[in-house]
């Protein structure tokens, strides 16, 4: 029979079950630093002094500039400052607002003798407690600040918020005329300055007027430069303007006229030039070409007719070409004579500008002085305006700079402490607290918790989960509600072997009270209780406890045999339960510690496999002695008993690799003292098959059982069940 074949290993994933399992398991921890949380929350919530809160709301603008109004304030928009709002809470809690405020209601004295027996306080220990006391939050989308004060006296704490709210209304009215008186010297200032410097420059003019001889402004512009505006060098340059086109024309006809060939000029002169005579010679040449054609077709070329109106065209052709070249000689001498003005022109132009310049800059300082004294003349009209906008702007309020928009009234009810609030705040931060210690717990905590941890870290399967507070089924019976847990290990176990000969089994463990014993009894009690010839041999020679629990006498037993003093036959003994014998593990010399490798003990183990069905052997820890290392190298199987959340992983991975090490072969882990009321994970394997069996009446109980009691140690008819 091939043994059961482990499915894959699971991901180590997180299920919600997997959270709600740690906090079942740890509720404890999470209830005890809950209701500590929730204590200290209300205790103290009930002890702090009740407080009352008022509030004046403000409606706050910023300043235009350092001046404000008047001619520049109108053309200059005021733009939303991100830091605005953070600049006046520093500026309200400054002691340039607040000290008004303690000056005005006799804080230092008032607080004095209400917190400090009397003795008058100090402004700066006053401040501090104002400012502790007070909040300032802005209204969103708006220009409007809130202004709460705290104080064990609602009325107090109304006087406060206005006063507070009054004080920076004044100190904002006075930075501001502070301001506005400054910049008003400094205009006036320098509006005696510019007239000054206009009186200076009147007398300068004058000054430069005589000595230059300037007797009229030149289109009496006080920047008048007289440069290209005389009206001969105007005349000259509207002459010279004229000349230069009527030039252009003429020679670019000339040009155009020369690039034609004779018969071209002929028809395009008299359209260009007015020539009467060349007109008429092109008539007659006309006349004399129709008059030729027509001889020539009646008379041949050499008769004497033809011969004098062809010597007639012949004249009129050189009489033409004479006169074309005189009318081009003509136009040649125009644009020459064209030319020669117009160079006259330029020089007369440039004759009157250096006399013109020469003059300009003659009476250039004049103009200077004048031009620089309009300006100081618009200085001084702006500067006499600014002064005069800023005086009518000093005597208006200033209302909508700082305005208090709703004053603060005394508090119906105190605000702190909000009992209800902190008591919420306190229940769930102890929960949040209790939650994350143990979850917190739970990380520090390394040993075994779930099957999934212990296939997945030991490589191995698990062949029974057992519940916790298990007894002995010795004592129990048959009828024990906890003996399914370990039939259903036996079960597993028999799968496991690779061969039915595979009898002898050592049961360990780690370290010292994980329940191997009890795993040892019971499962022993199960395989005698299915007809099974079973013996339990106490091979815990440090530390025996079995023949305890049996309630023999430990004088004979294991060691007995080993040392060769007794028989097999003489050191076992019955036990209660039918088919189950028990050798206890006898009195250890001092000198004999090995006793377990020897060859007497391989030979005793062969003697038992030939008379029992099944061998148990209880070990001591294997991560201890020796002992349980050299049984499991001796036995057929090893089977490891883990206890739930008692040692850390390493440590039982370290008793797995001892195992294999030393070439037991290991089957399985079996899983112990499980809590199913905390783990629901683990009911599944023990609960429910109880629950299922048990559930029924005991004839159909017993109806289903007798088939497995009648094996008598054979395990074929269990596999057919199964």
């Amino acid at each position: 029979m091939d043994p059961i074949k482990t499915p894959g290993l699971p991901e180590a994933r997180l299920h919600f079950l997997d959270y709600w399992r740690v906090i079942r398991i740890r509720k404890a921890i999470i209830i005890t630093v809950f209701l500590i949380t929730a204590i200290i929350a209300t205790a103290v919530t009930f002890i702090l002094p009740e407080s009352y809160a008022s509030t004046c709301k403000i409606r706050v603008k910023n300043d235009v500039n350092d001046i404000g109004g008047g001619l520049a304030a109108s053309y200059q928009q005021t733009m939303y400052d991100p830091y605005f709002i953070q600049t006046t809470f520093e500026i309200m809690q400054s002691q340039l607002v607040l000290s008004n405020v303690i000056n005005t209601l006799n804080l230092n004295v008032e607080w004095g003798k209400k917190y400090f027996n009397g003795e008058t306080l100090k402004t700066s220990e006053t401040l501090e407690i104002l400012k502790g006391r007070m909040g300032l939050a802005p209204v969103r989308n708006t220009e409007l600040i809130s202004i709460t004060v705290y104080s064990d006296d609602a009325k107090e704490a109304a006087l406060l918020a206005n006063t507070i709210a009054e004080a920076y209304k004044n100190y904002r009215l006075d930075s501001r005329r502070q301001v506005t008186a400054k910049g008003l010297d400094v205009l006036e200032a320098q509006y005696l300055t510019e007239s000054n410097s206009i009186m200076v420059a009147q007398q300068e003019i004058e000054t430069l007027r005589t000595k230059l001889g300037v007797h009229v402004d030149a289109a009496g512009s006080p920047g008048y430069t007289p440069s290209l505006t005389s009206d001969m060098l105007q005349r000259y340059h509207d002459q010279m303007i004229e000349g230069e086109r009527t030039y252009k024309e003429l020679a670019g006809q000339l040009d155009q006229l020369k690039t034609f060939d004779k018969n071209r000029l002929r028809d395009v002169l008299p359209n260009v030039v007015n020539d009467g005579a060349l007109g008429e010679l092109l008539g007659r040449l006309h006349e004399a070409e129709q008059k030729i054609a027509t001889l020539k077709v009646d008379y041949p070329t050499n008769n004497a007719v033809v011969v004098r109106v062809q010597t007639l065209l012949d004249t009129l052709n050189q009489q033409i070409d004479d006169r074309v070249n005189g009318i081009i000689s003509s136009l040649d001498s125009q644009v020459s004579s064209k030319k020669a003005a117009l160079d006259s022109l330029n020089a007369s132009v440039e004759d009157a500008k250096k006399k013109d310049q020469e003059e300009s800059a003659r009476q250039q300082p004049y103009y200077d002085a004048k031009r620089n004294l309009e300006q100081f003349r618009e200085l001084h009209n702006l500067l006499y305006s600014k002064i005069e906008a800023e005086r009518l702007e000093q005597e208006i309020p200033k209302t909508q700079m700082v305005q208090v928009t709703d004053r603060a009234e005394p508090g119906k009810a105190p605000v702190k402490p909000n009992k209800t609030v902190n008591i919420v705040l306190g229940l769930v931060f102890g929960l949040i607290m209790g939650v994350g210690l143990a979850f917190f717990i739970e990380y520090l905590d390394t040993s075994v918790k779930t099957i999934d941890d212990v296939e997945r870290t030991f490589q191995a399967p698990v062949l029974g989960v057992i519940p916790q507070n298990i007894g002995y089924l010795v004592d129990e019976g048959t009828e024990s509600k906890h003996a399914e847990a370990y039939r259903v290990l036996r079960t597993n176990l028999l799968f496991s072997r690779k061969e039915e000969t595979l009898n002898t089994i050592v049961v360990v463990s780690a370290g010292a009270g994980e329940g191997k014993s009890t795993t040892t009894i019971n499962l022993a009690t199960v395989f005698a209780q299915a007809g099974s010839r079973v013996l339990i041999v106490d091979s815990d020679l440090r530390r025996p406890t079995l023949h305890k629990l049996f309630k023999v006498t430990n004088n004979l037993g294991l060691t007995n045999y080993l040392l060769k003093q007794n028989t097999i036959a003489e050191i076992v003994q019955t036990t209660q339960v039918p088919n189950l014998d028990f050798m206890a593990s006898g009195k250890l010399p001092n000198s004999s510690m090995g006793i377990l490798g020897s060859a007497q003990m391989k030979q005793m183990i062969a003697e038992l496999k030939q008379r029992y069905d099944y061998i148990l052997f209880d070990s001591p820890p294997i991560l201890g002695v020796s002992d349980a290392s050299i049984l499991a190298s001796e036995v057929d199987l090893v089977m490891q008993v883990i206890q739930y959340r008692r040692y850390p992983q390493p440590m039982t991975i370290r008793a797995k690799q001892m195992i294999e090490k030393v070439g037991g072969n290991f089957v399985g882990i079996v899983l112990n003292n499980i809590n199913m009321s905390q783990d629901e994970g683990y009911y599944y394997y023990s609960g429910y098959y109880h629950d299922y069996y048990y559930s029924r009446n005991p004839s159909e109980q017993d109806a289903e059982t007798k088939p497995l009691l009648a094996d008598s140690g054979d395990t074929t008819e269990i596999k057919k069940k199964y």
